[in-house]
């Protein structure tokens, strides 16, 4: 029993976050539940998608069901600043973010932890499907963040930004379980988000309309849609490069990781846009371009001259890339111990998103960054998403794709 330990659980108002509560009671924890209010704007949110005021009273009444004290902070302020003034940067400059990875980084495991801890608590926890396990090396204590048993809801890659420090006061009480689990346990113990399906959208605001989102910032701006063919010069050039590689890997990165460069001229207009920056790679929808033989993906956003570069077919070879390029102030580690030297190579398993299954990936540390070479060309590989990598179920480090 943890008897005299204080917790302050993430109460979400999901069934996740009510369980966790509820099983750290039983493991003798004093736990305080605590709901972060990170956004005032519900313009935005589609309103069947369980707007926060919804969230915020089913956590209230799991707190009174629990037994435990509850209160509402709001870190709307710090939010904005880290994670929505982050994403219309990035929206802007034509990449695509991930909040939720920088949710976790800068407002569940910095603000909300600093909250927490003026609180008096040792450790917070949340409801996240991931596992961590505590080791002695050398002397220190080194945490090690380990996915979730459920394969299905795993969210390790969720916590790819997480530090040593902000590792050693977490607590992942669900981790080892499996949903349905989850659910019976909420059921039996009569908490009302026992059938309260999943939360999606953005970080803890919602479902939102991401056009409306970004138009608050990003205003429209029509530009052209344009068809790069399968058969355009670039990709046989590609080709022939890599065919000449012949298992030199290491000589050869720049081939390997390297992006596509596409002008106008290179392929015929189909159609207009109202904003590359609402568009991402490997998006289908949204284009309202018809007539094609095939289903038009996108395959490359240019903010700079308002061009949206789009293929057809899944298997379009501007969709596929066999590897890709993470720069020095961008890789991060969880693992400071297993840290990477220039000329250091080694394989591991990755994925570009998450709900990805596990790749083969070889990774290799240069003095400009890290490049990382994938056994099977990726589809989608998308600048301003998180690449992490594992050992086994271990989750190493993280960084963002150039």
């Amino acid at each position: 029993m943890n008897t005299g330990k204080r917790v302050v659980v993430g109460l979400s108002g999901g069934v996740d976050s009510s369980v966790t509560a509820y099983l750290l009671q039983q493991q003798g924890y004093e736990v305080i539940g605590l709901f972060m209010k990170n956004w005032h704007d519900d313009s935005v949110i589609l309103d069947a998608e369980c707007p926060w005021i919804e969230d915020s009273n089913d956590a209230m009444i799991v707190a009174q069901t629990l037994g435990i004290p509850f209160q509402t902070v709001d870190l709307s302020k710090e939010y904005k600043e880290r994670i929505v003034d982050y994403m219309f940067a990035e929206y802007k400059a034509g990449r695509t973010p991930n909040p939720d990875v920088l949710c976790n980084r800068e407002v569940k495991f910095d603000v909300f932890l600093k909250t927490a801890l003026q609180l008096g608590a040792d450790y917070v926890a949340t409801g996240h499907y991931c596992q961590k396990e505590t080791i002695e090396k050398d002397g220190k204590q080194v945490h090690r963040l380990i996915a979730g048993a459920d394969k299905n809801k795993d969210q390790s890659y969720f916590l790819c930004q997480l530090s040593q420090e902000q590792l050693s006061y977490a607590l992942f009480p669900i981790g080892h379980l499996q949903k349905p689990k989850v659910r019976e346990i909420a059921a039996e113990e009569d908490l009302i988000t026992a059938d309260k399906k999943d939360s999606q959208g953005l970080c803890f605001v919602g479902h939102i309309k991401l056009p409306v989102f970004l138009q608050q910032q990003l205003k429209p701006k029509e530009g052209n849609i344009i068809e790069i063919q399968k058969d355009a010069p670039m990709y046989l050039q590609q080709q022939k490069d890599e065919s000449k590689i012949d298992g030199d890997i290491a000589a050869n990165l720049g081939i390997l990781t390297r992006s596509y460069e596409y002008q106008p001229s290179d392929g015929k207009v189909l159609g207009q846009h109202n904003g590359a920056h609402y568009f991402t790679i490997g998006q289908r929808k949204g284009l309202q371009v018809g007539g094609t033989p095939e289903p038009l993906f996108v395959i490359a956003t240019d903010t700079t001259s308002n061009t949206i570069y789009t293929g057809q077919g899944k298997n379009h070879p501007g969709l596929y890339r066999k590897g890709l390029f993470i720069p020095n102030d961008d890789i991060h580690w969880v693992r400071e111990d297993l840290k990477m030297v220039a000329g250091e190579q080694r394989d591991y398993m990755c994925r570009i998103r998450y709900r990805q299954a596990l790749e083969k990936v070889s990774l290799y540390r240069t003095q400009k960054g890290l490049y990382l070479v994938f056994d099977k060309a990726q589809r989608g590989v998308t600048p301003g998403q998180f690449a992490a990598w594992y050992d086994n179920e271990e989750l190493l480090g993280s960084g963002v794709i150039a």
